[in-house]
């Protein structure tokens, strides 16, 4: 109740019955008594209203800016976390799924697979969000996070909208190729840039749309005992808990890619244009994921959804496009000696 409705209720309830008294007193003195207690009660009622008012303010969301981080970073060692995650995963008691609905974990898988592959991994836990990309050999491609509360009829429907807006891409790619005027050195590799990046998004836009294997990580829910399930299975490569995470909005997933084997490292992009989409899981070398922000990772986390494709320039410009999300290279097919933990 606001301050100002509780003493109009104050007034209304105290006043009547004090000008009563005062009129049934006949000498001076009692009503200046009277007056003098109505003076009191009335100016405690008062300050014990602004004091319950002050103290009634309602409290902000405390976790509001924080984000809590699962997975890995640039430089991490890959063994070490998947050691770690087991570590974790053992540890993890029935006590840490307080809310009775389970505890969040991300589950990193050995190969890519496709959407009718996930049930037999992921089938009996419930399932947030999945992490793809086109496993192209030696180029960048945007890893994508797709919501997926069905398994796998949410994956097939994502991978289609994921596969509209590269269709859309490489069309806007390829408008700023033919927009790029001159024939200088600085000219043509602008216009390779834009060639080039409508060549791969055209192949994930291809990948996508036929159900490509390129699913490599999900973020799941369940009690203890069905993620350590989950750990025992084929095609899983770790289980890692996180009983810290209440909210998906402010929390950021980077599992490692299958493909890294020692250390997480930066993007890189050597290999030929791609000249065919993938059927199944690509023997590739590609990259270390970045950090996804969410979905602002927004975290911005921080959060679930795709990242949005460049938007259209005006006719005529020659800004390079942005980079999209990508993953480095980890390995060579040689094991290099496995680091320390971090």
């Amino acid at each position: 109740m606001r301050a100002g409705n509780l003493l109009r209720q104050l007034d209304q309830r105290l006043l009547p019955p004090l000008t009563r008294a005062v009129a049934r007193l006949g000498d001076r003195s009692a009503r200046s008594g009277v007056l003098t207690w109505a003076a009191v009660l009335s100016a405690a009622a008062v300050l014990g209203t602004a004091v319950w008012a002050a103290d009634d303010t309602p409290v902000g969301d405390r976790t509001v800016g924080e984000v809590t981080r699962v997975g890995v970073t640039d430089g991490d060692s890959v063994p070490g976390y998947l050691r770690s995650a087991a570590a974790d995963l053992a540890a993890l008691s029935a006590s840490d799924s307080s809310t009775g609905n389970g505890t969040y974990a991300l589950v990193t898988l050995t190969e890519y697979l496709p959407p009718q592959r996930l049930s037999a991994v992921l089938g009996d836990v419930g399932v947030s969000t999945v992490f793809g990309r086109v496993p192209l050999p030696g180029r960048q491609t945007e890893i994508v996070r797709i919501p997926a509360l069905r398994v796998p009829d949410d994956v097939v429907a994502g991978m289609e909208e994921v596969a509209t807006r590269k269709d859309a891409e490489a069309a806007d790619y390829r408008a700023r190729a033919a927009a790029v005027d001159g024939d200088g050195p600085d000219e043509r590799e602008l216009r390779e840039r834009y060639v080039s990046g409508a060549e791969v998004a055209t192949a994930e836009a291809a990948a996508y749309r036929t159900g490509c294997a390129c699913v490599y990580a999900a973020v799941v829910r369940a009690a203890p005992g069905a993620l350590r399930g989950v750990a025992a299975r084929p095609n899983v490569r770790a289980v890692d808990p996180a009983p810290e995470v209440y909210r998906l909005d402010r929390t950021v997933f980077t599992p490692p890619l299958p493909e890294q084997r020692d250390v997480v490292r930066p993007p890189a992009d050597t290999g030929p244009s791609p000249a065919s989409t993938p059927d199944g899981p690509v023997q590739s070398t590609p990259p270390a994921p970045a950090p996804l922000a969410s979905m602002g990772e927004s975290s911005e986390p921080a959060p679930v959804v795709t990242i949005p494709s460049p938007a259209a320039s005006p006719a005529g410009s020659t800004e390079p496009p942005p980079p999209s999300i990508t993953t480095s290279p980890d390995s060579t097919g040689a094991e290099s000696p496995t680091p320390a933990s971090s």
